[in-house]
């Protein structure tokens, strides 16, 4: 028998007591993580946990669903914090049993762990609606990372899916499923989405924006049985409707698991019993989190934990302050809409609503008010001044004096309209709560900043603030530039995409899929964009993300982008312009050099030359002539090569082992082929593609956006290179044996290109951000999403490739042509 004294055999000689936890959730580490911060050497602790994993952040495994986080990116404490800290960690292995009078723990496999105190958290199962064909395969809960794995498997077959429960793990569960392809239907008992945190009005407004998204919502609805002989096959409701289905997720509430602790002979109610320090009722036994009890409460939000974690650190550590219960607070995204609620909204005797209704900016309010103190709020659609409510509400302040004003929030409230960014965040209390994920207060914050935290990534890494979901960021960078005043530098992690909006690249692009929006007004208007019309940094951007979230949809607004894409021409210094045909892989022809030295003759141009990318570009063609130059290269068969867009530029060639000696491979053939698979695609930034036939390199492949080197055994390729004034030289990707498979890649790279990297940004700079392994971890090792990323670019691409010559030479866009450079905002002469 393995007993894990032995790992610490001189403990009790240097006085340290033995402390076991079994379990490896949120609440059992950070009630460790507490008490090492107060008394790093007073036990030795080993961990025992049922997954097979590290410490992780469970309210994050929805983005992890949805594919905006892996989950390494929301790994709490890794294997070197438990090393760290000397803590013995054992995984994998779920203890069945606790002899109280030996003072030992017994898990599954067998191992032994003595104990002088005992911490149990196990937190909470989720419940199974009793209904026939429950256990079928295909039925799952949303509770761990193992759930995620199911879900993300059934999600890649593709199907129908149900989602049984409307609270926020179903709706979440729903999100992240119909991101991912499926079908998705949530069925909910009650008639209002999120009953517990949402009045009627605001479940309304989110059960309308969740089916304007395509989401099919049915609110009282009650599940009957779950069909299928061998696998689920669909839902049958009470009334008879049957809903087809090849996964049920079943996300209707959770009850705490207090098995063991029952077992072993605890005081156990609705959870394990507990009073303010969190000991049992064996006082060796402490429990923590969503198993235990308290003064007849039982929690399922994370805010409790927190508190729960230090009253029992602290009488680990013989401190005397105790845990007196939680007014609790619930600020979330859910499916990408913000929501918040706190305290009692339901009303009653005495109490007076305070209701603002914003139809066209979907946005409400409602602040419920008693004897001149708010007892409860909910927000929907804008839960900025969210905390504010929530402090008062914790404080019990008196708000007659602001009653007026209240609804409007904390600046017009307090500041009569103050321009001050940080004035809100400075008139914060010192208990106020900044990141509700990680249960960090305004006080914490400022603590880490004084003691050394000096920028974002410094603050998230020592008290966690900011780490989670993200949406306190601008409070924390609030607190750094209060704190630090002219010392802060800014260095920012998230950027906002321009000053018309508080909103970052990613989460703009997240928000127009989450949201499913299809214009650049309407992005405006529902992200509160502060100038109505946007500017020349923004317009251009969110044309080139809703381009890119909706081909075939979405309309692509031509006076949102810069004059050489808008002229399909480059404009020069004397305001001429010069005009480059495609050239395939740099081949030509007679025909083509025939009709490109008519144009020059016809138009009297005064330049040609052969450009870097092999191809001839002819100077000083006037505004008015370009519809004939178009025209003439149109008849001899030549488009336009997009030399003034963000697009795919050029594919260079050398001429392989068609003609040269020390060629392996058809470098030409497959760059023509390559640049016919590509061309047209709007990016985000200009895209170059280079093939060499051989390692000499001649075709510089090794400095453009994606390169292939062709060697004797196959094809190696290369990512993120570029000329120009800092020039940096490609990364390897990988190695492949056919030409098929460098098409392959070449399409899911371009296509994980288009839809992560920010818009202006080159790939040499993207990838440099993101790091070259997370491109190889999508590209190289998961097959699933790079089959998904190739097969998406070349479905954008049946609505690309036209050529925008041709079209205003045939005059389908002739009206818009009169009108042509009226748009002086965006009148951006870029250096190309």
């Amino acid at each position: 028998m393995d007993t894990i004294a032995d790992d610490f055999p001189d403990m009790h000689l240097e006085g340290r007591e033995h402390l076991v936890v079994i379990g490896n959730g949120m609440a059992g580490c950070r009630a460790v993580e507490e008490l090492l911060e107060r008394d790093p050497g007073r036990y030795a602790v080993t961990i025992i946990g049922a997954e097979s994993l590290v410490n992780y952040n469970r309210i994050m495994l929805s983005p992890v669903l949805a594919g905006e986080k892996t989950f390494d990116q929301i790994v709490i404490n890794d294997h070197a914090w438990y090393e760290g800290n000397n803590i013995r960690l054992i995984t994998g292995d779920p203890v069945v049993g606790i002899d109280r009078e030996a003072r030992v723990v017994r898990s599954e496999s067998g191992v032994e762990a003595t104990y002088d105190k005992l911490l149990i958290a196990t937190g909470s199962d989720p419940f199974i609606i009793p209904v026939p064909g429950k256990d079928l395969p295909g039925v799952i809960t949303f509770r761990d990372m193992r759930d995620v794995e199911h879900m993300l498997d059934a999600a890649g077959r593709g199907g129908d899916a149900v989602v049984i429960g409307g609270g926020l793990l179903g709706l979440e569960a729903a999100h992240g499923l119909s991101l991912r392809g499926m079908k998705v239907t949530v069925i909910h008992l009650m008639g209002t989405l999120m009953e517990r945190q949402l009045d009627e009005a605001a479940g309304w407004l989110l059960k309308s924006e969740l089916e304007r998204r395509g989401q099919t919502i049915l609110t009282e609805a009650n599940t009957a049985e779950i069909v299928g002989d061998t696998h689920v096959e669909g839902v049958r409701l009470k009334d008879g409707t049957l809903i087809p289905a090849s996964l049920v997720v079943m996300a209707v509430g959770i009850r705490p698991n207090t098995k063991i602790a029952a077992a072993a002979g605890l005081a156990v109610g609705r959870g394990i019993m507990v009073d303010d320090h969190m000991v049992t009722s064996d006082p060796d036994i402490l429990a923590v989190g969503e198993c235990v009890e308290h003064d007849g409460q039982v929690y399922g939000l994370v805010a409790p934990l927190w508190d729960m974690c230090r009253a029992l650190a602290d009488g680990l550590v013989e401190q005397h302050s105790g845990y007196r219960g939680s007014v609790t607070s619930t600020k979330l995204k859910v499916s990408g809409i913000d929501v918040f609620s706190a305290g009692d909204f339901s009303g009653g005797d005495g109490a007076e609503d305070i209701v603002m209704r914003d139809a066209a900016r979907g946005i409400y309010k409602r602040v419920v008010v008693k004897d001149d103190r708010i007892v409860g709020a909910v927000l929907y659609g804008d839960t900025a001044d969210g905390n504010w409510y929530f402090d008062m509400l914790r404080k019990g302040e008196d708000v007659s004096e602001i009653r007026e004003k209240l609804i409007f929030g904390q600046a017009f409230a307090l500041g009569g309209g103050n321009d001050d960014p940080h004035a809100m965040v400075a008139a914060m209390g010192d208990d106020a709560e900044i990141c509700g994920c990680n249960g960090v207060s305004k006080a914490k914050v400022v603590q880490s900043i004084v003691g050394g935290a000096v920028s974002l990534d410094a603050v998230r890494s020592t008290c966690k603030a900011s780490a989670s979901c993200g949406s306190c960021t601008s409070i924390v960078e609030s607190l750094l530039s209060l704190t630090l005043g002219a010392d802060y530098g800014g260095d920012l992690t998230i950027k906002t995409l321009c000053k018309c909006t508080t909103y970052g690249h990613e989460e703009v692009r997240r928000e127009i899929v989450a949201q499913g929006m299809r214009a650049i007004p309407e992005v405006m208007q529902t992200l509160h964009w502060s100038t109505p019309d946007g500017c020349s940094s923004c317009r251009p951007a969110l044309n080139y993300y809703l381009l890119c979230a909706l081909p075939g949809e979405y309309v692509d607004d031509q006076q949102s982008r810069f004059v050489n894409e808008r002229m399909h021409a480059n404009i020069q210094k004397d305001g001429t312009y010069s005009v480059v045909p495609r050239m395939w892989g740099g081949l030509t022809n007679p025909r083509e050099l025939r009709a490109i030295a008519d144009v020059v003759e016809k138009f009297n141009a005064p330049m040609v030359k052969v450009t870097g990318g092999q191809r001839l570009d002819i100077f000083g063609i006037r505004k008015e002539d370009l519809p004939a130059v178009w025209a003439d290269l149109n008849a001899a068969g030549m488009v336009s090569g997009h030399a003034y867009g963000k697009s795919l530029r050029t594919v260079k060639t050398c001429v392989g082992s068609d003609w040269c000696r020390f060629g392996t491979q058809d470098s030409t053939g497959l760059g023509v082929r390559i640049e016919q698979m590509t061309w047209g695609s709007w990016m985000p930034h200009k895209f170059k593609i280079a093939v060499s036939g051989c390692p000499r390199n001649c075709a510089e492949a090794t400095i453009k956006d994606f390169g292939i080197v062709c060697v004797d055994s196959g094809y190696e390729l290369h990512v993120g290179g570029n000329g120009g004034i800092k020039v940096r030289a490609t990364d390897f990707l990988c190695k492949v044996a056919t030409e098929a498979e460098a098409m392959h890649y070449c399409a899911a790279f371009t296509q994980l290109y288009r839809e992560e990297a920010h818009y202006l940004e080159r790939t040499a700079p993207w990838i440099e951000r993101v790091g070259l392994q997370y491109i190889k971890d999508r590209i190289v090792d998961d097959q699933p999403l790079r089959d998904a990323l190739a097969e998406r670019f070349l479905y954008s691409q049946k609505f690309c490739q036209d050529d925008p010559w041709a079209a205003r030479v045939a005059g389908a866009e002739r009206e818009q042509h009169a009108h042509l450079g009226e748009f002086r905002p965006l009148e951006i002469l870029a250096a190309e």
